[in-house]
């Protein structure tokens, strides 16, 4: 018999708490269609390499949706962050009304959403303030670049995303000049930034070819190419505009910089280290999209 009640209802309140907090968290990746030639935008194979990574993690739940949306709204109950890697602009698969609907319910009840490559890109106006409310910022055509280049990743913020994230360089189609929410409200952290040279704002870039005046004209300055949202309600937003070449996750240090950003966007602790995680040349080559590529019998 426990001879102290009140010390035995402080016990179980305790408890409960240390439960509720151990908790899974649910993240969803929405991977889109297939698009491009092999090798690039393979948003259903990366998409499963994060799943893979992310199911080794206590407390983690992972979910792969792809063709561009889960079948079912069902698939977003008591998720706790989302991303988008799939094409964007007038094809961006969340900005149809009534998706844009769902997620802003979703972002108001504090669930993180983040967007990968081409899923950062949006049209101006009313949907690109949909982005900035929901990551900060996004792709902005004939605003923003998308060069093919290395960025040298070199130093990194005191922030849980950048968590064990050691120097990298690798070739990517890296968008930079975003167009960050600049009202005043929520806050963007830059993550990964490097200075381009003049080689890379001259041009050409992949779409339209450029040059543009305002990018050479801003020669010198460091540009971001992943960064993190923290909105005013508590949400939390991420883009990353890597994510055009898929023999990339093969890279520690790209992969852990997106899989810590995933459990933030969680609100999940992100490991002192980084998440540890590892991806074999076999598993690399695993689930492309056909793309031409005929059809085994």
């Amino acid at each position: 018999m426990m001879k102290n009640p009140l010390r035995w209802l402080v016990l179980s309140l305790l408890t409960g708490v240390l439960v509720g907090e151990a908790a899974d968290k649910k993240i969803l990746l929405i991977a889109g269609r297939p698009s491009h030639g092999p090798g690039d935008h393979e948003f259903r194979a990366g998409s499963l390499l994060l799943e893979k990574c992310l199911d080794k993690l206590p407390g983690i739940t992972a979910e792969v949706h792809d063709m561009g949306w889960p079948k079912s709204d069902d698939a977003f109950k008591g998720a706790n962050a989302i991303l988008v890697y799939a094409d964007g602009g007038g094809r961006h698969p969340a900005m149809r009304p009534e998706r844009v609907k769902l997620i802003n319910g979703l972002v108001a009840q504090g669930v993180g959403i983040g967007c990968a490559h081409y899923g950062v890109e949006v049209p101006a106006g009313d949907t690109g303030k949909t982005m900035q409310n929901w990551i900060g910022g996004y792709y902005e055509h004939k605003f923003s670049v998308n060069p093919m280049w290395a960025p040298d990743y070199r130093k990194f913020p005191k922030h849980p995303i950048a968590n064990g994230v050691k120097p990298f360089k690798v070739v990517d189609e890296w968008y930079f000049n975003m167009r960050f929410r600049d009202d005043g409200v929520g806050k963007v952290t830059p993550i990964l930034t490097a200075k381009p040279g003049k080689d890379v704002r001259g041009g050409p870039y992949v779409y339209p070819r450029g040059p543009y005046k305002h990018i050479i004209e801003s020669e010198g300055r460091a540009e971001t190419m992943m960064w993190a949202y923290e909105g005013p309600n508590g949400s939390r937003g991420f883009g990353f505009t890597g994510g055009h070449k898929h023999a990339n996750w093969g890279n520690e240090n790209y992969r852990k910089v997106v899989l810590n950003g995933l459990l933030w966007l969680a609100k999940s602790e992100v490991p002192k280290n980084g998440v540890r995680s590892s991806v074999s040349p076999e598993e690399l080559k695993a689930n492309l999209d056909p793309k031409g590529r005929k059809k085994k019998k």
